[in-house]
């Protein structure tokens, strides 16, 4: 249990990649001591779900309209048969009004395409502030790499 004592390597390793692929143990509590440490540290931190994020800047950074889920027999005579569409606000636009650098921990990571992994990793290049752990599944230990390794896999 060394690495997670002070959490001073994933540190390291998120702050000089920006972007990192990380793989948990199935019965947890590893993530969370190492999102503790990142606060004490001074980090704020958003833990958010992978699933459903579409483009990552628009979901993440602008105001953007989602359709309801179709639910079945529902009049199609007013806005068509897709259902209204309902403005969402940007994810992350409160936490980039401090000066305090931002963790964003996605879970369920596995099931983004590499296309949205790229624009993850890009994005946090583009904007200093902004680190993002993409949790891609299981394994026996905790393990991480920089996203740009997986990508080039």
């Amino acid at each position: 249990m060394p690495l997670l004592l002070s959490g001073q390597g994933f540190r390291n390793d998120l702050e000089a990649s920006g972007c990192i692929a990380i793989k948990v143990p199935l019965e947890g509590g590893s993530e969370t001591r190492l999102l503790r440490r990142l606060r004490s540290s001074g980090y704020r931190t958003q833990i958010t779900t992978a699933r459903g994020l579409g483009d990552p800047e628009e979901f993440l950074f602008k105001l953007h309209g989602v359709r309801p889920p179709h639910l079945g027999h529902q009049c199609v005579g007013r806005n068509a048969a897709v259902g209204e569409i309902q403005q969402v606000i940007p994810q992350l636009s409160e936490f980039l009004n401090s000066d305090k650098p931002l963790v964003l921990w996605l879970l369920e990571g596995q099931v983004l395409s590499k296309a949205e992994l790229l624009a993850l990793y890009e994005l946090c290049q583009r904007e200093q502030r902004i680190k993002i752990v993409v949790e891609m599944g299981g394994d026996r230990k905790l393990n991480w790499e920089p996203m740009l390794n997986l990508l080039r896999q």
